[in-house]
This record gives C-alpha cells, structure tokens and sequence, in this order.
C-alpha cells in the first residue's frame, strides 16, 4: 500500500521540477535544489520498489476512471445499447441480463469469442444476447458489415442471421462482400433484396449509431461487450464473462 513517507520523495522530486517556471513557489536556492534532487534519487536507488507501487497505483487509477466512464455511457445510451430496433436480438427477448457484443468480421478474437456466446446463450435460458457490427479493421469489414445489416432487416427474428453470423464468423479468409454474399445465400436469404437493402440509409445509420455508442464508451477493439452495466473488452472467454452474468444477474460471481 502507497504511504505519504513512501511517496514523499517522488512528491519533492516533482516540486523541484516544477519550482523554477513558477517564480512566486522559488523557495530553494541553487544549493538546496541540488542537495534534495540527491536525496531524492539516493532514496529511490535505495528502495526501487516504490516505482514499483507508483505505477501500480497509476494503474489502479486509470481503470476505475475508465469504468467510471464506461458506466457513465452505458446510462446515457441505455435504451440504444439495449433496445435499438438496429440491435440483432439473440437468446431469452425477455431475458434478465442484457449481453451485448460489438464485433467485427475480421476479427479473429471474435470468432473464438463466438463459441463462448453460442455455449453461453446455450446454459443459460435468462440471457438476452444483442450483437452490434462495429467494423474497425479496414473496408472488407466494412462491406461485411453493411451485408450483416441487410441480412437483419430482412430476417427480424434472428435465426438467419445467426446463421449467416457463423458462417460468415467460422469462414477462413478475409470477410468482405463477396464472402457475405457467399454467407447470406448459404443462410437462404433473399438475394435480391440483400442487394437493394445494402444501399438503404438504414444501414449507414446502424453503422453510426454503432460507432457513435462505443465512441462515447470508449471503445477501440473487438471484441466489445455491454454486460448488465459493466463494459468488458476483449476475449475473456467463457468463464470471466459467465461470472460477469451473474454479478449483473444476482451481484456475485456465482448465482
């Protein structure tokens, strides 16, 4: 744990960095600068350790700010994380834990994450999944992405597009349009109608509404996840994101 006495010598080295551009602090002569830069750095050759601690507590720091504002975001777009009509609904529609993932096609993160979702969505009959395209890692993305959304306002039940998700997911291979395509007349869906749909303003408004909410979230990778009110990024895998259904579903890692 950080003391005052431990981090008394950083706070003076710091002082006396500061010191001479701010005339009215001058409180120190040449002499007296030197001597305490000395004990400062004598003091930290002594007990590097407490860098050690500083960082540390740096850290510690920087992550509770990055919650705060992650649950700051989460509240002020609550009903568009959750609720929006341009969110694919998996899962329990009435479940008691809203699971949403931002992804990317070309992620290949997301398609080990993929597994998690499906065995998750699978144990667990209470969860609500919501996937997000947030397409970040270049214009085959992009174009993959604008299928995905084609593929949803043609199928609002979901079960297509779960289809052409993992398929398109599982595929080798970069995603872009021809391997969407590909995807979507595998899943059966209209082709024709994807087509006329990809040019719709509907998709450019998924697209950002998306990247508005997790810009607001802070977010710079996939996998993303909205869990209950907490933000996760990253593939945890299956058994930190279960505990986080639960914290959200009952306040502890188990239910």
């Amino acid at each position: 744990m950080l003391s005052f006495r431990s981090l008394a010598p950083i706070a003076i080295a710091c002082a006396m960095a500061t010191a001479p551009h701010v005339a009215a602090a001058q409180t120190f002569n040449d002499g007296q600068r030197g001597e305490i830069q000395k004990i400062v750095k004598d003091y930290l050759l002594a007990h590097p350790e407490i860098l050690e601690e500083v960082s540390a507590e740096l850290s510690k720091r920087q992550a509770a700010a990055e919650a705060e504002k992650h649950q700051v975001a989460v509240k002020k777009h609550s009903d568009l994380i959750f609720n929006s009509p341009r969110g694919v609904v998996l899962g329990n529609p009435k479940g008691d834990v809203n699971f949403v993932e931002f992804f990317d096609y070309n992620c290949g993160y997301c398609k080990k994450a993929m597994a998690d979702m499906l065995d998750l969505m699978k144990s667990d009959p209470k969860l609500r999944v919501v996937l997000k395209e947030f397409p970040v890692l270049g214009p085959g993305s992009v174009d993959a992405a604008r299928v995905a959304i084609a593929v949803r306002m043609q199928d609002p039940s979901g079960q297509k597009y779960l289809d052409f998700h993992q398929k398109l997911l599982s595929g080798r291979g970069q995603a872009d349009k021809a391997r969407a395509m590909a995807a979507a007349k595998d899943a059966g869906l209209d082709m024709a109608r994807i087509e006329k749909d990809i040019a719709s303003p509907e998709v450019n408004a998924t697209l950002m509404e998306n990247f508005k909410i997790a810009e607001d979230m802070g977010l710079n990778g996939t996998p993303s996840y909205v869990i209950g009110n907490d933000v996760v990024v990253g593939a945890m895998g299956r058994e930190i994101l279960g505990k986080k259904i639960s914290e959200a579903r009952c306040g502890k890692a188990s239910c």
